[in-house]
């Protein structure tokens, strides 16, 4: 058996949750506001127990979750993941009080989570963020910028990453749970490409105490760093999914469209096309989902695989949609189209989470250590 072949148990759940997505997710994405929290989407996935399956499974499962949803509804991926992404901070390093007041609010899909890490002038370098913590009164004060973060300003909390040592780069870095409502913190949606919510967020002298600590002071970087080497492969799985919904309607377009007195199917220039896309896309979803194993199993090499898996499959979904819409032609730029829909998700992926030269950067770093 390869190694990395998936059980039948395994392969029937994608399956199912494949039909979920098309079938009764997709219709309740339609019905969203491009650009705004879909709080129905998010209630029928806690309805479907997978809010919570997020934090109980090991990072293959949440790889088959992503691919999954996404092949037939990338507005529930995208909420599933912004979900894990900013409650797992509090999952890995929350307290009792914390992970009681926010867990069960999250898995219910009654509260929205954010990680708050970019800002104006620190995307790629997180070393480099200057969201100031000024100590006050045995906590701190929270001043500065967050931008480019997801499900803001609608999240009812935030992980948000603040300085609270100067001229200590990473090391001087600590992270926060904040709710929404705290004094002096303000919001405003961001007009993105993509069509999920994307917003900046203010902090102007933002109370925060220890019991708001997740983790320890001044070790909040590597809150962050654990967080992204999980959820780094499912970015890949999410771009698996595109490519795989890309790749089919591919097929099925070129198997039944007639030109030159043919199928598209039997121009050798167009067959050849398919097949790359076809072989990029199974590379790229068995070193995703060689990563996944590589953490649950707890490889010591888990960045360099995580970078490795990212930067693969999202590069690999930029090119196989590319390719999709030169095959389609013109009909596939028509809003509405699934390859236009997705033609505008895949180019994000590529940059947040760290971009593809930052996962360049972490994977020969590693090769050289």
């Amino acid at each position: 058996m390869p190694a990395f072949a998936l059980e039948p148990e395994q392969q029937a759940w994608c399956a199912e949750l494949r039909t979920l997505s098309a079938e009764r997710l997709r219709s309740l994405a339609e019905k969203g506001e491009p650009g705004r929290v879909n709080r129905p989407l998010l209630a029928a996935l806690a309805e479907l127990g997978l809010l919570e399956r997020l934090f109980t499974s090991g990072a293959l499962d949440l790889c088959l979750m992503r691919e999954s949803l996404a092949h037939g509804c990338t507005e529930a991926e995208t909420a599933l993941a912004l979900q894990g992404l900013g409650t797992y901070p509090l999952v890995q390093s929350g307290t009792r009080a914390q992970q009681d007041r926010w867990l069960p609010e999250v898995t219910a899909g009654r509260a929205v989570a954010a990680f708050a890490l970019s800002e104006p002038g620190a995307g790629s370098d997180a070393g480099a963020l200057s969201l100031n913590a000024v100590p006050h009164q045995g906590g701190w004060r929270l001043t500065g910028e967050k931008c480019w973060i997801s499900n803001a300003p609608e999240a009812d909390f935030y992980t948000v990453f603040a300085r609270t040592t100067q001229g200590a780069g990473a090391r001087g870095v600590t992270a926060f749970l904040v709710p929404a409502d705290r004094p002096g913190l303000t919001g405003a949606p961001l007009d993105m490409l993509s069509p999920h919510p994307i917003g900046a967020l203010t902090f102007t002298d933002v109370p925060v105490g220890p019991e708001d600590v997740l983790g320890d002071p001044d070790r909040g970087f590597r809150v962050a760093m654990n967080t992204l080497n999980l959820f780094r492969p499912s970015v890949g799985a999410f771009a698996v999914g595109m490519a795989q919904a890309a790749l089919d309607a591919t097929i099925a377009h070129t198997a039944q469209r007639a030109a030159f007195g043919g199928l598209l199917k039997d121009l050798q220039s167009v067959a050849h096309q398919v097949a790359e896309m076809a072989t990029r896309t199974e590379a790229a979803r068995l070193l995703v989902y060689a990563a996944a194993a590589a953490y649950d199993a707890g490889d010591p090499g888990i960045a360099k695989h995580s970078a490795m898996a990212k930067l693969l499959a999202t590069e690999t979904a930029q090119y196989v949609v590319d390719q999709a819409v030169q095959l389609h032609g013109a009909r596939a730029l028509q809003r509405g189209h699934l390859l236009e829909h997705l033609y505008r998700e895949v180019r994000a992926p590529r940059i947040y989470e760290g971009a593809t030269e930052v996962q360049r950067t972490i994977i020969a770093k590693e090769l050289y250590t």
